[in-house]
């Protein structure tokens, strides 16, 4: 999944798909943590391990780790993750 991660917001937050520097669809992720030494990153797993309830040891940044632009992986059924996100994205995730 695709995120465009904002960090030292003034809230965590899960908002809207929006296109990401390469014109790529991303879901914005906004998070209070700085972006240093991986706190940005941290909060972003557990920001979307808690919303989608999920384990945080599922989800794995394998792209961009120091960029706002991040490439996450979620691990487990393609089929049953696809439900539980697009359940949990159309009960107010986003805004």
């Amino acid at each position: 999944m695709r995120l465009r991660v904002q960090p030292k917001a003034k809230r965590d937050q899960i908002g809207a798909v929006v296109a990401d520097g390469q014109g790529n669809a991303a879901l914005k992720v906004a998070v209070t943590a700085a972006p240093e030494r991986g706190k940005a990153n941290a909060a972003v797993i557990a920001l979307l391990a808690n919303s989608w309830r999920l384990r945080k040891s599922d989800l794995f940044v394998v792209q961009g780790e120091t960029d706002r632009n991040k490439l996450v992986r979620i691990a487990g059924d393609g089929n049953e993750l696809a439900a539980r996100l697009l359940e949990q994205l159309g009960k107010g995730c986003m805004e």
